[in-house]
């Protein structure tokens, strides 16, 4: 990938875009970020790195639900131990 080069030597890992907003939402940000004594630019990163932070931990993953429809277990596995219900699971299969 090719990244132009802009500014000074401390802008080098960093790419120039254009985003467009709508101009309340920018008025409050410029609002927020002198607010707070910082740049538009420092905000809106702040910003991206928070929402991106929380998707990746939302992508994590999650076993999906693989039962079968039924009635859970049967009876004469409800006081069983995981040994019982595995040895009935693998029963003739040479498990």
């Amino acid at each position: 990938m090719l990244l132009w080069k802009y500014g000074s030597d401390d802008t080098v890992n960093r790419m120039k875009t254009t985003v467009e907003i709508p101009d309340p939402l920018a008025e409050e940000a410029k609002a927020v970020a002198q607010r707070d004594k910082t740049t538009l630019r420092a905000l809106i990163e702040t910003g991206l790195r928070q929402v991106l932070r929380e998707r990746r931990r939302k992508a994590r993953f999650r076993l999906r639900d693989a039962s079968f429809r039924g009635n859970g277990l049967q009876p004469e596995f409800l006081d069983g131990d995981w040994q019982r219900i595995r040895e009935a699971a693998y029963e003739g299969r040479g498990g």
